[in-house]
């Protein structure tokens, strides 16, 4: 198991700490339900640390990229984001990812923590083309501060205006006293805040910043479990339960980010899926009674008939009712549609709802 540069910090704050994607990582502090309030509401932190970042450069880097994932890359400017999937072979997705273009003919790639290997030996097993790829992510560290207060509680700890980043921007700048670090304009809450990359070696400094510079703003750390619930409100994809090697991205509602001006791996069969129209859709549900959907449970029509499977669910804090997401056959997938999900042999009633969720 591995630790993340803040690890002793988690422990020394009385964090539960569980195994996730073989590191050791805080999943609550004082509880689910207060700590994503906190994101709502104010400002929190998570380290996120576990992620995994890729450095590719070159006078390739481009075509690579545009090689293996699904989103136009060529369109991105140094300083901005861009959130992709690298599809495979066979109609699924290998990971998604967001790829910051950090100067011209050099990219980061940001990938989630259980994927770091397979998706360096996909890229690699794809670079023909004399790319320059660096696995940076033992050396980095990611703090995700998130929350409506966000730019006011941080601005005091850069001479850059962070409230001129716009959504899906980035800077490299000053943060707490450290040069060179990445503030992206990111996140996976839905409210607000930025994403910090910084060496391993200044991630303790800047934790402590942090949080003396957020300390009149309500700050605190947060688990990996609210960012579950608070990205779940959000309706934002979660890879190994909404999307796998066996989901497409245009099942999951992902085709704002499958763009078939350009080849890319397995895009004509992709293509011809567009064309051809899906038979089954990644939906959002509610439940239309006090109950909780989970992860695998079955999802089935008024007489009782197996439709599809929920792939994430749990009971809204910000909402206090049952939510989900699930694959549905395309006759079940229209807004208001009635279906149910079977929770322990009793099928409960849930309406097919508009992401996301949450509304500010």
């Amino acid at each position: 198991m591995k630790n993340t540069a803040l690890t002793h910090i988690h422990e020394s704050l009385g964090a539960k700490m569980l195994p996730f994607a073989g590191y050791n990582m805080p999943i609550t502090y004082e509880g689910i339900n207060a700590e994503h309030e906190t994101v709502r509401k104010d400002v929190g932190v998570f380290d996120v640390s576990h992620m995994g970042e890729f450095l590719l450069s070159g006078p390739n880097a481009l075509a690579l990229i545009q090689k293996v994932t699904s989103n136009d890359a060529s369109v991105l400017t140094v300083g901005r984001a861009q959130y992709s999937c690298l599809p495979n072979n066979d109609g699924g997705v290998v990971d998604d990812l967001i790829i910051y273009k950090m100067k011209e003919e050099e990219y980061l790639l940001v990938v989630n923590a259980s994927n770091i290997e397979k998706d360096w030996n996909w890229i690699s097993s794809h670079n023909d083309l004399g790319v320059d790829m660096k696995d940076l992510s033992e050396e980095y560290s990611l703090l995700a501060i998130q929350g409506p207060k966000a730019v006011e509680a941080m601005q005091a700890l850069s001479s850059i205006d962070l409230s001129a980043i716009k959504y899906y921007h980035f800077e490299v700048a000053d943060f707490a006293g450290i040069d060179n670090v990445i503030i992206s304009a990111t996140g996976y809450t839905g409210s607000g805040g930025f994403e910090i990359y910084c060496k391993n070696s200044d991630a303790e400094v800047i934790w402590n910043k942090v949080f003396e510079a957020g300390a009149a703003f309500g700050i605190k750390p947060i688990g990996l479990a609210a960012r579950d619930t608070l990205r779940l409100e959000m309706g934002f994809c979660l890879y190994g339960n909404d999307i796998s090697d066996t989901t497409s991205p245009l099942e999951a509602g992902l085709g704002w980010i499958t763009k078939f001006t350009k080849e890319f791996t397995n895009s004509e069969n992709l293509k011809k899926q567009k064309e051809a129209g899906v038979t089954r859709k990644l939906v959002a549900f509610e439940m239309q009674e006090r109950a909780v959907p989970r992860h695998d449970y079955e999802i089935v029509d008024a007489s009782g008939n197996v439709i599809g499977i929920v792939t994430s669910g749990t009971m809204s804090p910000s909402m206090n009712k049952g939510i989900g997401l699930g694959y549905v056959t395309m006759d079940n997938s229209a807004l208001e549609s009635d279906i149910y999900i079977r929770i322990r042999k009793k099928d409960v009633a849930a309406k097919v709802v508009k992401l996301p969720f949450y509304k500010k």
